[in-house]
């Protein structure tokens, strides 16, 4: 164990004050040693070896404590280390434990050390001059520190052969600054400043950088540099001492991993093809390269599958992302442009073919033969004076994308590396990655946006009840197809249903819900219920299609993924029944905002509607609520990814209500000015939206009679039909419209109840309705050979259009619709067309 002693280290004639039991000290004889900062020898003289036996050979690379048992000063109390000379054991090679005077020098960086210097044998003032000046020797042309000591003038007195590698100035000479020479502006003031800074106050200065600009056949350098004072034995300051460290490769080093990061946090942000691509060319430029672009295989911009693998041969790519830097200022392409068709001996095609990377100078024969083929792209090259490229294949999961080409031009001397391409090489991985996210996530919203368009209505009906038009906005590609819908149902008795929905949730399971909900609507519909019931039959739809998936969630893999977006299945609903006759509206919500209503004298209001739970949590009650409307109205229908698109949802209530303007404009104008003021940019969620007019039957249009519950009463309503057919016009009508009236009240009379009535609407068909005030539904049955009954429906069925039967708060009714012979109801291919912008 080494021991620093307390008494003075040395007698008077230089040898050690007392060696007791030691071998001979060879006080004649001295040997250097270099430590590095971990404590590790680094140079080792023939003095050493003479001294203790190790050679140079075995010495350097070991460590000072395993070797010669010999521990490095400590700091002192204020952290630095200043020179000893002391008496120490030593370890010789063959296992001895000597006496030596070793005299330690600190190597200063900063306010670090970067190393010691021992000296084995007699102290300085012992060897004398010829010491001293073989430790300067070393220090100035073996050490691997650089340092360059100056005088008071800044004038160069030495310089270390490191410093003259670092720097590249020759020695020999003390005119220059030879750091100074090679660094420029605000860097070199600072550093001079902080030298003289040094000079006058005697205290060392700070680790500072300084930044050495690239060149055409040298990279850029970062030099950490630190002045040190100089003192006399006097304790005067006599000159300035300037110790380097090349920090460069520590410095690109963190740039990498910085750049990594960024690119980390940057790219993928969004799961859209042509954002991401100009994201991975944003964090390239100008930090990596001055021009990047990234092209991306044609058939994955049409949505298809692309071929694994390499692709061999001529190819066909489009650019989506382009950025360069010119002249100082950044230009970046933001939409998709041009295809382009590269030859088979192209640098893309060749990275696309061979599937990696590769570094291009200009003067590669590549590069010479691609310039060649077309004299635009020779000049534009040469414009930019552009050196040094890198190509790399955008390659994900086994399918190969696109290319990426970056390129290095004036602004940028310094050619790109093996680093740089190891660099490059991440990035592109990281962005194919996303790419391919971005393209998956695109067919999948591509297939999902075709479904929802199949299963909204292609074309609105025409009723003459109501006029209407409709608007559906999907989400932004980022977010997904929603499940918003809407539709207008020809009922019985000349009403109309209306519907809006919105389905929870984005993606092909809420698109296909939606599709399924609305199916469910129509058949729902068909029946005839009231609004509340409607409502509560689908709320039992839904959760029945919960447990469907759950029982099919215990069957693997795919049936638990069935089962997840089963159970996110959740929906609001608005249905609403419009009577033409009466002008009455019955309505009932779940959970869905209520409509807008515009009467006829311009007042607005939203109706006052029981609010309703949403679909799919069952067991709680939905509520019906009848108004009753004025002709011309109008009522707006809509789901709330129209109101909260830009706005908070209470402004974008008042907003919708006040773009809605009376009778005048037309409803496609009324629409399009909704959805402008509603609906601007990147949306988060589907809109829909419904404006319907409603129109009252003409009190001529519908004929009405009361039925008494006896068999006479039929010759009469007979005749009675048979002349209101005349009066409107359509006697061609007259023998089905008598046959039907005779079998409907005959059978109401006869198995009916109380009150009976006969109704008959001149509408663009022909209405025939029978009430009466029993529950039980008629059904058709085959009716034998000589059965007297049992045959009227059948020939109802036969003679009409449609037929069927709804239930009412006082019984039911039957009714059955024809279309007079001349009268074509059928609309026009341009009517109530569904237009999605």
């Amino acid at each position: 164990m080494v021991t620093h002693g307390t008494s003075p280290a040395y007698g008077p004639d230089g040898s050690p004050a007392s060696e007791p039991d030691e071998p001979e000290a060879h006080p004649g004889r001295s040997g250097l040693a270099l430590i590095d900062p971990e404590g590790k020898i680094a140079g080792w003289t023939p003095g050493s070896e003479r001294l203790l036996g190790h050679r140079a050979a075995d010495a350097v690379g070991q460590p000072v404590k395993q070797l010669l048992d010999l521990s490095l000063p400590a700091a002192d109390d204020h952290g630095g280390q200043a020179e000893s000379h002391v008496a120490l054991s030593v370890r010789h090679r063959d296992g001895r434990v000597i006496t030596l005077p070793v005299s330690c020098y600190p190597l200063p960086s900063g306010q670090t050390v970067s190393g010691w210097v021992l000296v084995f044998g007699p102290p300085p003032d012992v060897t004398g001059r010829r010491e001293r000046e073989a430790l300067s020797d070393w220090v100035l042309d073996r050490s691997p520190t650089a340092l360059t000591v100056y005088d008071t003038d800044l004038h160069r007195v030495c310089e270390s052969a490191e410093m003259r590698r670092l720097t590249g100035v020759p020695g020999g000479g003390h005119g220059g600054l030879a750091l100074t020479e090679i660094v420029r502006g605000s860097d070199r003031i600072e550093w001079e400043q902080r030298m003289r800074l040094a000079l006058e106050t005697g205290e060392e200065q700070a680790a500072f950088d300084v930044c050495v600009e690239p060149t055409e056949v040298t990279r850029s350098h970062m030099y950490r540099v630190s002045a040190t004072p100089l003192r006399n034995g006097q304790g005067q300051t006599i000159g300035v001492c300037a110790s380097v460290t090349d920090v460069s490769e520590a410095r690109r080093a963190r740039e990498r991993l910085a750049l990594v990061n960024e690119a980390s946090a940057h790219i993928g942000s969004t799961l859209d093809l042509t954002l991401t691509g100009q994201e991975l060319t944003e964090v390239v430029v100008p930090r990596l390269s001055d021009f990047a672009r990234v092209d991306l295989l044609e058939v994955l911009i049409r949505g298809e599958e692309p071929a694994p693998g390499p692709l061999p041969g001529a190819v066909r790519l489009r650019r989506i992302a382009e950025r360069v830097l010119l002249g100082g200022s950044l230009q970046s392409l933001t939409t998709a442009s041009d295809a382009d068709v590269y030859t088979a001996n192209s640098p893309t095609a060749l990275c696309l073919a061979r599937g990696e990377s590769a570094i291009y100078r200009t003067d590669d024969p590549v590069i010479r033969s691609w310039m060649a083929e077309d004299t635009g792209r020779r000049a534009r090259i040469a414009g930019r004076r552009v050196h040094s490229w890198i190509l790399a294949p955008l390659k994900a999961r086994g399918t190969t994308l696109g290319v990426v080409m970056l390129a290095r031009q004036r602004e940028t001397p310094e050619p790109f590396e093996r680093e740089d391409l190891a660099l490059v090489e991440e990035l592109v991985s990281r962005a194919a990655l996303s790419l391919d996210n971005a393209r998956r996530f695109t067919r999948e919203r591509t297939a999902a946006l075709a479904l929802q368009r199949s299963l909204l209505p292609q074309r609105l009906p025409r009723p003459s009840a109501v006029e209407a038009a409709s608007r559906y906005l999907p989400a932004s590609p980022s977010t997904g197809v929603g499940g918003d819908w809407f539709d207008v149902i020809e009922l019985s008795g000349a009403r109309v249903g209306l519907v809006v929905g919105d389905v929870v949730g984005h993606g092909i399971h809420a698109a296909a819900a939606m599709g399924r909900l609305r199916t469910a609507v129509r058949t729902l519909a068909d029946v005839d219920p009231s609004p509340d019931e409607l409502l509560t039959r689908l709320d039992d739809l839904i959760l029945r299609f919960a447990e469907e998936a759950e029982s099919a969630g215990s069957e693997g893999p795919a049936g638990e993924v069935m089962e997840r977006e089963a159970a996110d299945i959740g929906a609001t609903c608005l249905y609403a029944v419009y009577d033409p006759v009466s002008g009455r509206c019955s309505m009932a919500r779940a959970g869905h905002p209520p409509p807008v209503c515009v009467a006829p004298n311009g007042k607005r209001s939203f109706l006052e509607l029981p609010a309703g739970p949403p679909l799919g949590l069952g067991g709680l009650p939905f509520e019906s609520a009848e108004v009753t409307l004025p002709e011309g109205s109008l009522l707006a229908l809509y789901t709330d990814g129209l109101v909260e698109s830009q706005h908070d949802v209470d402004v974008g209530l008042e907003t919708l209500r006040g773009v809605l303007t009376p009778p005048g404009d037309s409803l496609e104008t009324l629409c399009d000015r909704a959805v402008g003021a509603l609906v601007a940019g990147r949306r988060v969620d589907d809109a829909a939206l419904l404006l319907v007019r409603l129109h009252m039957l003409d009190a001529e249009q519908v004929a009405v009679w009361d039925v008494a519950p006896n068999p006479a009463e039929v010759a009469r309503l007979r005749a009675e039909s048979v002349r209101k057919l005349t009066q409107w016009g359509h006697e061609e009508a007259a023998f089905v419209t008598e046959l039907v009236v005779s079998e409907l009240v005959t059978n109401a009379i006869r198995y009916g109840s109380p009150p009976i009535q006969l109704r008959l609407i001149n509408d663009r068909r022909l209405i025939c309705e029978v009430s009466d005030g029993s529950s039980t539904a008629p059904h058709m049955r085959r009716a034998r050979v000589f059965d007297e009954n049992g045959r009227g429906l059948l020939l109802i069925a036969q003679l009409t259009d449609r037929w069927g039967t709804r239930q009412t708060t006082t019984g039911k009714t039957i009714w059955c619709e024809q279309f007079p012979p001349n009268t074509d109801e059928r609309p026009s291919p341009q009517e109530g067309i569904t237009r999605c912008p």
